[in-house]
């Protein structure tokens, strides 16, 4: 029997197609990318008139290509199905390119086609606009890739050799990490200031409300008009002594305002939200909603949910809006619904790559019907984006806000504030979240918020308090203030804020605590290098730029030939100096205006395996350090054990994940040991059979399993043992392992075998 092959990324999609286009197609998976640059220096090539890529088939990738090509042998037409945009055209014109050199395409018909959402309609009219390759999507994406890789191993090795091995910049990477170090440097020079305001409280026979003084003198109170408790306390002698507590009703003003409902999800936005709402990460909120987009098994079959899910723009199709408004009339009644439908316009700059905003596919799918189907996480986020879809297309929400105005004599201004909620509009359905709220911004309520007082009327005041407050450093950023900024400043895209958020955690640029950023001190190394010697490079201005210039190649505006050569030519020649010509010591130390306690010589700020300190500028000479605050490092202190290797004195130190014991001898004994006491279990060792196994805590503060022989015995488990052999091979135990997605279950620790068992499930949403 005859078929033409639909080619995807991934198995789950191909399912979903298949079910939809039936017997006719075979629909197989590529399992994403098949090819790469070869991961060697001098994959790019730039000639004078063209740029020359070295790819190869990629290992992971060998299997699914053998299929692939043995379905296509047998195929009468070929089509490429891939994502619809610069990766997935990419995706296809390397698919293509293996087939051609694998098998003879004489007489087959390749053809491109794209759908934004995997629905039978939309595949079925996607195979009728079938089109040919698009070149410039793929040159863009080529672009990206030839930029990244030269930045990758050009720039790289000068880290190694002036900052420290195993460090790595990327092209946009650096400027996300100057993003985060700036900041950090604004909270590190901040510089807290005080300053006071004045409150009062008025009693009227129906209420009572505060007030606070706005104006004095004739004069607005600024910020830090009034700077400190003394001059605070003048005031408020002055006006409690000219008004004799007696304060007139100068004015009541009453607004009414309307507040909007937020567009639907874009990819930045939903990693924005989905981090406020969810504590997701970017990789967590893309993967999910990624699995939503393929496909989900529900009543035997999958089915996708989610229209393509990455994209800038904000609108919805019109049919889309048609559903969603009859959803709403069904839901609340046609008084919910805006006269006419909200139409939203993309206002990112070069918003392409997708049709429409990340919705539903069928909104009439609501959460609760399909949440029996979908993991806790995978729920979680359909009803968020469900929520943001609908409300969308709800009613404003009303407010009128209250400003009470109070006159202590002629010099003193008073005001008290209230906002009344008086219609809910879209808030009844989803609220959109926020990084940092601003404490003085009047919270809405539900109730009747006038005052039950009337313009002239002389009301009594309590004595008047003084409050002191101090400025705030700017906050730190946390993953969607981060993703924010990127978009803000025109750096990257959307479906690259994930890799990365992960490329600086994984170099320790970053630490990630409370969910905000903090740089280290290698980050901010690092950072400062760059910025020195490589100033556009980490430039967002000039990351931006070159966004714009790959959004042209995309639309044919550009060559991407030309783009990659232009920033080459500058580029290397930076590199070349910087090689050459700049020592570590220019590279690494920073000086300061401190004089060293032993020598008088000046002291610098210099990077070391736990980060940076203060030594002096004179060393070999002098041996001088301290920590930056100024500590002078404190000398390793000796305990009462040898070392079981050498013999020497053992002694406790501080290192890079803090305090350990070591051996005095270092470096010519490496042996060291945790300050923290193994705990032991009840479990024999399976290898050695003398000892028992131990829960330990490494040096990054993560737990593993060890035998007690150690070092004689090397045996060790990243979870807790468990004494029961494997059914499946010869393991004598198994390892115990809980996640929040299947619970606790019992596993195999031989890598080739599989086996599993779930001893408890985990918690429902009920429960919790």
């Amino acid at each position: 029997m005859s078929f033409d092959l639909m080619i995807v990324e991934s198995p789950s999609k191909a399912k979903t197609i298949q079910r939809y286009v039936g017997d006719k197609y075979s629909v197989v998976a590529s399992y994403g990318h098949v090819r790469d640059l070869v991961a060697k220096k001098g994959s790019v090539t730039i000639e004078s008139n063209d740029i020359l890529m070295k790819y190869e088939d990629l290992p992971k990738s060998q299997q699914h290509v053998q299929a692939l090509c043995q379905q296509a042998k047998k195929a009468r037409n070929i089509y490429l199905a891939t994502d619809p945009d610069r990766e997935g055209e990419a995706i296809a014109y390397h698919v293509l390119e293996i087939l051609k050199a694998s098998i003879d395409m004489s007489g087959k018909d390749v053809f491109r086609v794209v759908f934004y959402e995997i629905t039978k309609n939309k595949i079925l009219e996607a195979l009728q606009q079938a089109r040919s390759i698009d070149f410039n999507l793929v040159h863009a994406q080529q672009a990206r890739r030839a930029l990244d890789y030269l930045v990758g191993f050009h720039l790289s090795p000068v880290l190694w050799v002036k900052v420290r091995p195993k460090t790595s910049a990327g092209r946009v990477q650096s400027s996300a990490l100057e993003i985060l170090s700036h900041r950090q440097r604004e909270i590190d020079n901040f510089q807290q200031r005080e300053y006071w305001t004045v409150h009062g409280a008025v009693q009227t026979p129906d209420e009572a409300f505060e007030m606070k003084l706005v104006a004095t003198g004739g004069s607005k109170l600024e910020q830090f008009t009034l700077s400190d408790e003394i001059q605070t306390q003048e005031l408020i002698g002055r006006i409690g002594k000219e008004s004799s507590q007696k304060i007139l009703v100068q004015d009541i003003e009453t607004k009414k305002r309307k507040r909007q409902p937020a567009p639907p999800f874009t990819t930045s936005t939903l990693q924005q939200e989905a981090a406020r709402k969810l504590n997701f990460s970017t990789t967590q909120t893309m993967r999910v909603a990624q699995q939503l987009y393929e496909g989900v098994e529900m009543n035997g079959h999958f089915q996708a949910l989610l229209t393509y899910i990455r994209t800038d723009s904000v609108s919805l199709s019109e049919t889309a809006i048609i559903e969603i408004r009859d959803l709403i009339s069904s839901m609340y009644g046609g008084q919910a619904l805006p006269d006419k439908a909200r139409l939203y316009k993309t206002k990112t700059k070069n918003a392409q790559e997708a049709h429409e905003a990340i919705r539903p596919i069928d909104c009439h799918k609501r959460p609760e019907t399909v949440r029996s189907f979908l993991t806790p996480e995978q729920y979680k986020l359909y009803q968020l984006i469900w929520a943001r879809t609908v409300s969308s297309q709800l009613t404003d929400a009303q407010y009128e806000d209250h400003i009470l105005r109070l006159h202590a004599q002629t010099d003193h201004l008073f005001e008290s504030r209230r906002s009344q909620l008086v219609h809910e509009g879209f808030l009844r359905l989803y609220q959109e979240g926020q990084d940092n709220t601003d404490p003085n911004e009047p919270q809405a309520i539900k109730k009747a918020a006038q005052f039950s007082v009337k313009k002239g009327d002389m009301l009594s005041f309590a004595p008047l308090e003084g409050k002191q407050h101090f400025t705030e450093p700017p906050p730190r950023f946390s993953e969607a203030s981060l993703v924010k900024a990127l978009e803000s400043h025109g750096i990257g895209r959307p479906s690259t804020y994930s890799n990365i958020i992960s490329t600086l955690k994984t170099r320790e640029y970053v630490e990630v605590r409370q969910k905000r950023f903090f740089v280290t001190d290698i980050g901010l190394i690092v950072n400062d290098f760059l910025a020195k010697f490589f100033t556009d490079y980490v430039n967002p201005q000039f990351t931006a730029k070159m966004e714009d210039l790959l959004d042209d190649i995309a639309i044919g505006e550009q060559s991407w030939v030309t783009v990659v050569q232009n920033f080459w030519e500058s580029f290397h020649r930076i590199v070349d100096h910087v090689s050459k010509n700049i020592s570590k010591k220019e590279a690494v130390q920073e000086e300061t205006d401190q004089a060293c306690p032993q020598c008088s010589a000046s002291l610098v700020k210099k990077l070391g395996k736990a980060g940076r300190f203060l030594g002096c500028s004179a060393y070999p000479e002098c041996n001088y350090t301290a920590s930056l605050d100024g500590e002078k490092t404190p000398e390793p202190q000796k305990i009462d054990r040898n070392c079981p290797q050498c013999e020497n004195p053992l002694v406790q130190r501080r290192g890079k994940y803090g305090m350990f014991i070591g051996c005095s001898a270092y470096p010519q004994c490496r042996f060291i040991e945790s300050l923290n006491q193994p705990k032991e279990t009840s479990i024999n060792c399976p290898t050695c059979q003398e000892g028992t196994i131990l829960q330990k805590k490494s040096r990054r503060g993560t737990y593993f399993y060890a035998c007690s022989k150690y070092p004689s015995c090397t045996q060790t488990y990243a979870g807790l043992p468990v004494n029961q052999p494997c059914p499946n091979c010869d393991s004598p135990v198994l390892i115990e392992k809980e996640t929040k997605r299947y619970g606790k279950q019992h596993v195999c620790p031989n890598k080739e075998c599989d086996y599993k068992i779930t001893i408890s499930a985990p918690e429902t949403e009920e429960k919790k």
